[in-house]
């Protein structure tokens, strides 16, 4: 492959043949003439220039230079690969579905930042995970792509200063999703074990985990796959915490300044902390005062009688005073009794008609009712009947 020219420089004659012989090739592709493709192709670029606010010159100087630097660095790379031994790398083309994305960290692309802004917003069927003790939202690739895919999304590409990239042909849903990890607003992960690398035996009890919870890793290799899980690192404008921060720090700064207040209001504050303090003192009167009662009636009026019964109980704050008394409610006891007071009825002989036989029966006999049936007594050997040697 030529060395694209450097920003400034014309192409030479064996350039601007490689790149006439280029764009024939996929205009008959796409079946159309060179004239037809190269018109397209520059309604595109003006299009994408006016996106981002630059003139048409401009944005193609801008893209020469990217792809300049882009060769420069692939340069470099195939230099340090050969130095080390290793085979130097091809050149790389769209990536598909499965091969693997480099990762360049820096300044995020304005246009990979307004593509995860979007998808945030959409019903991606996002799972909460958690990767290095913090909570992250995770989904699946194939429908980050079917979102960009979407009508949605060629609707929003359409409004004013959106700054989504088109979806094109030759800029489909995997190159647009491909921002996301180049500039770290989505990486992909894997499910990992917690206690993975702990120098420490496994624990006894396993701790309660939430069905579902996934922890999870970032994959070295960030892949694009309709099946593989990708977590977004990019979190929106934070204006809510920034709020409750600043929030915070004013609440803190007004205490630590609490002598510079005026004297009216220091003395508010004075009024208004002894009266908390007044109430904190009525609970636990309160409570004292219900105990003592309920000893009282518990011997005098049993079971006994408590003030508030529901103060101590898991309920709401004002389903903690209803009802405003009530009695000590008893554990209804299933004791032994009853259950030997249900073997001794089934255990009693008695007849067809429910009637307790006059004569006592004993084992192989049987009694006869009025009607002539015949009821056969249970002859399975009982505590009782077994005679003591």
């Amino acid at each position: 492959m030529q060395a694209p020219p450097a920003p400034g420089q014309q192409p030479s004659p064996q350039q601007i043949a490689a790149m006439q012989q280029a764009m024939a090739a996929e205009a008959q592709k796409r079946g159309m003439t060179p004239q037809q493709f190269q018109a397209a192709q520059r309604a595109q670029l003006e299009a994408d220039a006016k996106k981002a606010g630059l003139t048409f010159e401009q944005y193609i100087n801008q893209l020469k230079q990217q792809a300049y630097q882009n060769h420069q660095r692939q340069q470099q790379l195939a230099q340090q690969q050969q130095a080390a031994g290793q085979p130097s790398p091809t050149t790389p083309g769209p990536p598909q579905q499965g091969q693997q994305v480099p990762i360049n960290p820096g300044t995020p692309n304005p246009r990979a930042v307004a593509v995860a802004k979007w998808l945030r917003s959409q019903d991606l069927k996002a799972r909460t995970c958690i990767l290095n003790g913090q909570r992250k939202d995770m989904f699946k690739v194939k429908r980050a792509l079917r979102a960009i895919e979407s009508p949605a999304y060629t609707t929003a590409c359409k409004k004013k200063n959106s700054g989504l990239p088109a979806l094109t042909p030759t800029f489909p849903a995997t190159e647009i999703f491909k921002l996301l990890p180049l500039s770290l607003l989505a990486l992909r992960v894997s499910k990992a074990d917690p206690h993975e690398g702990h120098n420490h035996a496994p624990p006894a009890k396993a701790a309660k985990r939430t069905k579902g919870l996934w922890h999870v890793r970032i994959e070295q290799q960030q892949d694009i796959s309709p099946d593989l899980h990708y977590i977004f690192l990019y979190e929106g404008p934070q204006w809510r915490t920034k709020l409750y921060a600043g929030g915070a720090l004013l609440l803190i700064m007004a205490v630590i300044m609490f002598p510079l207040w005026p004297f009216k209001l220091r003395i508010g504050v004075w009024y208004l902390s002894m009266g908390m303090v007044g109430l904190i003192g009525l609970f636990f009167l309160m409570a004292i005062f219900r105990l003592i009662l309920f000893v009282a009636t518990m011997f005098t009026v049993p079971p006994g009688l408590w003030l508030y019964p529901n103060l101590f109980e898991d309920v709401g704050f004002f389903d903690s005073f209803r009802p405003v008394w009530g009695w000590q409610e008893e554990k209804k006891k299933k004791s032994k009794s009853s259950k030997k007071g249900i073997d001794n009825k089934s255990a009693t002989p008695t007849t067809v008609d429910g009637q307790t036989p006059s004569a006592p029966i004993t084992a192989g006999t049987s009694t006869a009712t009025e009607s002539g049936a015949y009821e056969r007594r249970n002859l399975t050997p009982r505590i009782e009947e077994v005679e003591e040697d």
